[in-house]
């Protein structure tokens, strides 16, 4: 298979969703010592497949170089943790989760999720391919294994005695260059009437409010409803109920159960999101190819504002160091020139550099010295937490603004 096969059905990727030109890897934060180095970039494109819809990306960027060291920790987001602990809450009351069951998290990141599991005395498992940040998560108690999941990691689960009641795998699926090999192993983990939960950007949301900037190397897919349904078939997997969520701009939480099973009926929830997909098109190609007309305006609009700043002797720095808006930052091709830095509460970011833009990157104490006039905001779905936090901003006269789905100065 070719990156020009589809990942999941293997038909030819003829028709494009978006192309973003090319850009270095999102999540590669440079030292000093590296901007004295040349950065290496790839094209970031996306197609869909006319076969199964599933909408891909097609450079292909081995994992080991993405996320076996790994800049992202969940617990600098507040209300993502808070997000995970009412999960756990749900989890552990809808499905008689207790002190014999077997939690697994794929992709379970510094423990910020099965840690509210381990206080409630339910045993976990965290699969974690980043050993920095395994490490961190067995630091508070959550033990974890550094290792990437797909089938022959869940049958040596298995045959070692855990065996899933539930596997929780969020913001992981679009992550995965062998979705068969991932989805199989989801599978394959499960006691015979487990739950499999996966949460994921929902592609209906991207393409409504035009959230071109979630397309980075790392998400290897931008999932509907549509696709991810054949995928699950495809290893047994039925789904029986999904949840939106206002989180990363508006998912999906898809809960699904071995197909064999005779537990969970299918909910009206999941006719009405396959509705909403099919009125939107979802089953035909001109529907992804006129996504890229759309996202021009936001790199005019943004140019727009920044030059403007600088026209008129106004300072602009921005806010998060989050992987959302070095894809906005490298497609509009902005630089120091017209951000002076970013701040970020991620104390492993700091004093790293942005990929591509080389933004500096700085503790948010740092707006205090320099009183920015505006304050972009780079992680827009958590506009409203940084806004709240950052009032001082308000108080030296400074704006936030946010450049998706439109250049917007808030308040």
């Amino acid at each position: 298979m070719t990156a020009h096969n589809c990942r999941f059905c293997d038909a030819p990727l003829k028709h494009r969703f978006v192309d973003l030109g090319s850009t270095p890897l999102a999540n590669a934060y440079l030292t000093e010592e590296q901007l004295k180095q040349p950065e290496p970039s790839y094209p970031l494109r996306a197609f869909v497949c006319s076969q199964c819809w599933l909408v891909q990306a097609d450079a292909f960027v081995p994992p080991e170089d993405i996320f076996s060291h790994y800049a992202y920790f969940s617990s600098y987001s507040d209300s993502w943790v808070e997000h995970a602990r009412q999960f756990t809450i749900m989890a552990r009351e809808r499905f008689g989760l207790g002190p014999t069951s077997q939690v697994i998290e794929v992709a379970s990141n510094d423990g910020y999720l099965l840690k509210h599991f381990v206080e409630a005395g339910v045993p976990v498992l965290g699969i974690e391919p980043a050993e920095n940040v395994a490490e961190v998560a067995r630091g508070i108690g959550v033990p974890t294994e550094a290792r990437f999941f797909g089938k022959a990691t869940a049958e040596d689960l298995v045959s070692r005695g855990h065996a899933a009641d539930i596997v929780i795998g969020n913001n992981v699926l679009a992550h995965v260059p062998n979705i068969n090999d991932f989805v199989g192993g989801l599978s394959a983990v499960l006691k015979p009437d487990g739950i499999v939960s996966v949460e994921f950007p929902h592609l209906l949301r991207l393409m409504e409010n035009i959230q071109f900037d979630t397309v980075y190397h790392e998400h290897f897919y931008y999932l509907s409803l549509l696709a991810v349904e054949k995928a699950f078939a495809a290893h047994g997997l039925t789904v029986f109920d999904v949840e939106e969520l206002p989180t990363h701009g508006g998912s999906l939480r898809v809960l699904a159960r071995r197909t064999t099973s005779a537990t969970h009926p299918s909910g009206p929830s999941v006719a009405k999101v396959r509705a909403d997909e099919a009125s939107a098109g979802f089953d035909k190609i001109e529907t992804y190819e006129a996504f890229q007309s759309r996202v021009a305006p936001i790199k005019d609009g943004l140019l727009a504002f920044l030059k403007e700043a600088k026209r008129n002797g106004k300072t602009v720095a921005a806010y998060g160091a989050a992987a959302k808006g070095n894809t906005l930052l490298n497609f509009c091709g902005v630089g120091t020139d017209l951000i002076d830095y970013v701040v970020d509460r991620n104390p492993h970011k700091q004093g790293h550099y942005l990929p591509g833009s080389k933004l500096p990157i700085y503790a948010p104490e740092k707006m205090d010295e320099t009183k920015p006039d505006y304050v972009l905001i780079l992680p827009w779905n958590i506009k409203n937490e940084v806004v709240a936090a950052n009032s001082k901003v308000g108080a030296w006269g400074g704006r936030f603004v946010v450049a998706v789905p439109e250049l917007t100065v808030l308040g």
